[in-house]
């Protein structure tokens, strides 16, 4: 993979500037930590060079003096909300980041539940997790939030919240997904720290957009494609650039809620320290980015990423086209479309020449290579054993795993498991290619070529199953598909 991001200077530059905003506020700092604070692969994926768990090493350089509250909302609760990307519901996967974090000797304090108004299953899950040893607090829904600006700078409002004990002068708050009420929690403590003569400050760690980026710029593109199902929309922050008369960019949520948040912090404070959204973020990934061509490339492909995406939720009723729309609008704009995705051209072309499903794969070194349907695979277990033949050095016409081997798990497929599709999946392939290998040379150099495939990119005329997307998905390799349904 070609670079275009110095990961090494972000995790230097970025720690130090959190500690710099820290001091300005007298040693106290709540940071609202947005996006993931690991497996963050769509910052990898359009700036490359960052790496996936960046934010998390980073905050590892502060851990002496930092601890996280995890966020939950009630109302995520009651509903049993689901992340989209891991299949866990929010309730578990703050078990699972209290783990993540603890494994790397971070001190996890608490959690903290918003919005609550007495749910049954909020009560249930506090005292779940007060029998495992966690400190847990209420953070209450407020009436007219945000803009009942009175009630909530004041005792009935952020006074009534539970008040967050901290130990530690970064407080790093941080929550599943959006909507979890993390600004909210930062806002009530500092409401609380100021009626307790503690001098506490406020800052707001959101990587994308990237504030010192051109607005138009593919990689703010490709974040608003990221999120087209929120409808984000970025912005020229306009009082940035009324305060200090320069440009910046930074969302619609964040500027439409500023003057909101102007006037709660007049409230503790009596001024805001802050003349601007922009202001208020500490992100550095911007003065980090070492080749911007390399940055614009990767961001245009994933747009187009999130253009199939969206297509292929649609087609299996998880989306709805405003999303579809909106993306399509945003590749206009960025003046690309699905052929500059070199195997979507490809692929299209291998299925009009054999009339079967096909695919097709591109190789660190640009060579695409192809495959099609057949009696014994399907179109990527086809394209695994194609490419990793050809990264092997291996004919083309030599068969890796003979019909007389497949036949038999075919079988057994559709006879005792009752499948419906006999052909082989990847998963399938692997494993038998991994039996193989104890005594046929080329299935070991074929197998041992598959850490090469990290990072090559993919398309599928056909939406292919859930096993083969994580196969892909395991071995580090970017994955499209036509909205097909198989059959089609």
């Amino acid at each position: 993979m070609i670079h275009g991001f110095d990961n090494d200077k972000y995790l230097r530059i970025q720690s130090e500037h959190i500690k710099e905003r820290k001091a300005k506020f007298g040693g106290k700092l709540y940071l609202e930590f947005g996006g993931k604070l690991f497996d963050d692969f769509h910052a990898s994926r359009v700036l490359p060079g960052f790496q996936p768990d960046s934010k998390l090493k980073m905050l590892m350089q502060l851990k002496d003096e930092a601890e996280i509250v995890i966020v939950i909302s009630a109302v995520d609760i009651e509903k049993n909300k689901v992340r989209g990307d891991l299949g866990i519901t929010y309730d578990m996967d703050v078990l699972r980041l209290r783990e993540e974090f603890m494994s790397r000797e971070l001190t996890v304090s608490s959690v903290v539940i918003t919005h609550y108004n007495g749910q049954a299953s909020a009560i249930a899950y506090r005292a779940r997790l007060e029998r495992m040893g966690i400190r847990v607090y209420y953070h209450h829904t407020i009436e007219g939030y945000p803009t009942n600006v009175d009630l909530i700078d004041s005792d009935e409002g952020f006074g009534k919240n539970d008040y967050v004990e901290t130990t530690h002068p970064l407080v790093v708050v941080t929550a599943p997904g959006p909507g979890s009420g993390k600004m909210a929690v930062c806002l009530s403590q500092l409401y609380q720290d100021n009626k307790r003569g503690i001098k506490a400050g406020y800052a707001k760690f959101e990587t994308f957009p990237i504030w010192n980026l051109p607005l138009k710029h593919p990689v703010n593109v490709a974040y608003e494609a990221a999120t087209a199902d929120l409808n984000d929309v970025n912005m020229i922050d306009p009082f940035h650039l009324e305060a200090y008369g320069t440009t910046s960019v930074n969302y619609n949520r964040d500027i439409e809620i500023f003057p909101v948040l102007n006037a709660i912090f007049e409230g503790i404070y009596g001024e805001n320290p802050y003349k601007s959204p922009t202001d208020m973020g500490v992100n550095m990934a911007g003065c980090c980015i070492s080749d911007d061509e390399v940055c614009r490339e990767a961001s245009k492909a994933e747009i187009i990423r999130r253009y199939y995406t969206a297509l292929c939720n649609l087609a299996v009723g998880k989306g709805d086209e405003s999303e579809v729309n909106k993306i399509a609008l945003l590749m206009k704009q960025a003046k690309i479309s699905v052929e500059d995705r070199r195997p979507v051209v490809a692929a299209k072309e291998r299925r009009l020449k054999d009339g079967g499903h096909s695919a097709a794969i591109e190789l660190a070194d640009g060579t695409i290579i192809t495959s099609t349907t057949s009696d014994l695979l399907g179109p990527s277990a086809a394209l695994l054993l194609n490419a990793t033949k050809y990264l092997a050095g291996i004919d083309h016409s030599v068969k890796l795993i003979s019909q007389e081997l497949i036949e038999p798990i075919q079988n057994t497929k559709v006879t005792y498991l009752h499948g419906n599709n006999p052909r082989l999946h990847t998963d399938e392939v692997l494993v038998a290619l991994s039996i193989l290998s104890l005594h046929d040379e080329n299935c070991r150099k074929a197998l041992d070529c598959l850490p090469q495939l990290k990072g090559c990119q993919v398309h599928s005329t056909v939406m292919l199953s859930e096993v083969d997307r994580k196969i892909f998905k395991k071995l580090g390799i970017g994955l499209t598909s036509e909205p097909v349904k198989k059959g089609k």
